[in-house]
C-alpha cells in the first residue's frame, strides 16, 4: 500500500533546503528519490507543488506520499514502433495518440516503455524501477517524437540538455478561437491546481517557471493552427498556457478544448472533430545533440492522419467561403 507521511517544520529547521530536511527523517529514500517524488508533485509543501531547494518556514506543512512500487514488474511486450532512428545510446520514435509514456496507477501494460523493453532489451536506469531510459514524455492523448536513453550516460546528457533548454521542441496544434496576434509568448509559473488535483494551473502556489512561444501557422473559422515551442518542460504546459489566454487545443477534455468545439454548425468539420483519437496536439520536431558523438540530430514526424484530414476540410471550407 502506499505509505502517506505528514511533517511540521520546526522552528529550528526554518530555511533548510526541502529535500535536506527530508532526507533527515529517515524516510526510506534517497536524495534523487526524494527529488523525483517532489517533481511528480507526491511531496508537497502546504498542499501545493514544490521545488528540491525551496527553504522553509517554520510554519510550514510538509506531505510525502510513497507509492507501493515494490511488487511491479515491467513486462517486454511486443507492440510495434514508429522507429525514427536509433543506435546503441538511444531510439528516437513516434509515439501515437493514446499510449501512456511509461507505467503508474492504471497503466502497468501497454505502454512505450512496455515497448521499448520487448524491442531494445536494455534500457537507462536513470528514470526508475517504472520509467526506464525515459528523458521526457507526452501525454496520454499527445502524438509525436520521443528520444530514449538506452544507456546511463547518455540519459544524463540527454537529460541536461532538456534542463538547459537547448533541445529544438515544436509542436503543431489546433486551438479553439482567433487569435489575431502572428507570434507570442506566455510566461507564466505553472503547477497543480488547487481545488482539481487533476489539472495543472499557472495560479497554483508554488507553480514554477514556465514559457512557451507561439506563431500562427493559418486562421480558420473558429479555430487558429499553431507552431508551438515550449521553452521548459512543465506538466501539462502547453495546454495550460493556450487554455489560459481562451485558446484550449481541439479534443482536451480537461482544459476547454472538447467543450468550446460543440458549437460547431458545419456536419462535416463537426464530424471529423468527434472522431479525433485525441488532442491536436503533434510533437513534430526534435532537435539535440548526440550524447557520444557531439553531432546535432534532428528529427520531424508528419500529423497523424485524422488530425491531417480535418486540417484539409478546414482548408477546404475556407476556400469555399473566400470564393
Amino acid at each position: 500500500m502506499p505509505q502517506r507521511l505528514e511533517f511540521a517544520v520546526p522552528p529550528e529547521n526554518s530555511r533548510k533546503r526541502l529535500d535536506l530536511f527530508l532526507l533527515e527523517q529517515d524516510l526510506p529514500l534517497s536524495r534523487s528519490q526524494i527529488k523525483r517524488l517532489i517533481d511528480e508533485d507526491l511531496i508537497q509543501v502546504n498542499s501545493a507543488s514544490s521545488k528540491a531547494g525551496y527553504r522553509l518556514r517554520s510554519s510550514d506543512h510538509i506531505s510525502v506520499l510513497i507509492p507501493d512500487v515494490q511488487s511491479i514488474t515491467l513486462n517486454p511486450e511486443d507492440i510495434p514502433l514508429k522507429i525514427l532512428y536509433e543506435d546503441k545510446y538511444l531510439i528516437v520514435v513516434n509515439k501515437p495518440v493514446g499510449m501512456v509514456v511509461h507505467p503508474a496507477p492504471g497503466n502497468y501494460s501497454g505502454t512505450l516503455v512496455n515497448a521499448l523493453l520487448f524491442h531494445c532489451r536494455e534500457l537507462s536506469g536513470v528514470g526508475g524501477i517504472l520509467r526506464p531510459g525515459i528523458v521526457h514524455r507526452l501525454d496520454k492523448d499527445t502524438s509525436g517524437l520521443l528520444v530514449v536513453a538506452k544507456q546511463d550516460q547518455a540519459h544524463r546528457n540527454l537529460a541536461e540538455q532538456f534542463k538547459d533548454h537547448s533541445v529544438t521542441r515544436k509542436y503543431l496544434a489546433l486551438v479553439c478561437g482567433s487569435i489575431p496576434e502572428d507570434t507570442g509568448s506566455i510566461d507564466s509559473p505553472i503547477g497543480r491546481h488547487p481545488v482539481q488535483r487533476k489539472k495543472m494551473s499557472s495560479r497554483a502556489r508554488g507553480g514554477r517557471r514556465a514559457v512557451t512561444h507561439w506563431k500562427v501557422l493559418e486562421r480558420f473559422h473558429f479555430f487558429t493552427f499553431l507552431e508551438v515551442q515550449p521553452k521548459t518542460g512543465r506538466t501539462h504546459q502547453i495546454r495550460v498556457h493556450l487554455s489560459e489566454r481562451r485558446n484550449p487545443i481541439l479534443g482536451d477534455p480537461i482544459y476547454g478544448g472538447r467543450k468550446r468545439a460543440r458549437i460547431i454548425e458545419d456536419p462535416e468539420v463537426l464530424g471529423l472533430i468527434q472522431r479525433l483519437k485525441g488532442l491536436a496536439l503533434h510533437a513534430g520536431t526534435l532537435g539535440f545533440t548526440h550524447p557520444r558523438s557531439g553531432r546535432y540530430l534532428e528529427f520531424s514526424s508528419p500529423l497523424p492522419e485524422d488530425f491531417e484530414g480535418l486540417l484539409r476540410t478546414l482548408r477546404k471550407s475556407k476556400k469555399h467561403d473566400e470564393d
